[in-house]
């Protein structure tokens, strides 16, 4: 009984705006005068998605309370979900904003320690575990003396 329209806009509606082409773009057109539930959730999702390029903590604050706002009124109980989520982090949030920090390195540290679990499946003690830890991640100089790379 949903509206015809939606059919096979799935993909544009998770998708990144700037990464949609054209004719994608052309197709999709969410319709900001709609009051479908998806529309209003893909509105408030759009305007997170502009909110982190502030380079003032100040700017930044003022208008994450201002999505926050939004979010808490919107009747969307997942939205509602995040927004409580945001404003009890808005600090670490203004601050990764301020100084463009974020945590790519420990995620792909993280992820290169998952992929030796997984090879080893499973080691027979944690001694054995850091060792392989150590040995792959510590930046061990391996070559013997005098060979150059």
């Amino acid at each position: 009984m949903g509206v015809e329209w939606l059919k096979g806009t799935r993909y544009n509606w998770l998708t990144n705006p700037e990464n949609l082409s054209k004719e994608q773009w052309d197709n999709f057109e969410p319709p900001s005068h709609s009051t479908l539930k998806t529309a209003r959730a893909w509105a408030i999702r759009e305007l997170a998605m502009s909110l982190w390029n502030y380079p003032s903590p100040a700017w930044a604050i003022k208008a994450w309370k201002k999505w926050l706002s939004w979010a808490q009124r919107c009747r969307l109980e997942p939205i509602k979900e995040v927004a409580r989520t945001i404003k009890e982090h808005l600090w670490g949030i203004v601050n990764a904003i301020v100084l463009k920090a974020n945590n790519g390195r420990a995620e792909g540290i993280n992820s290169t320690i998952q992929s030796l679990k997984n090879r080893a499946c499973g080691f027979r003690n944690r001694e054995r575990y850091k060792a392989a830890i150590y040995f792959h991640l510590g930046g061990l100089d391996l070559y013997p003396t005098g060979i150059h790379r």
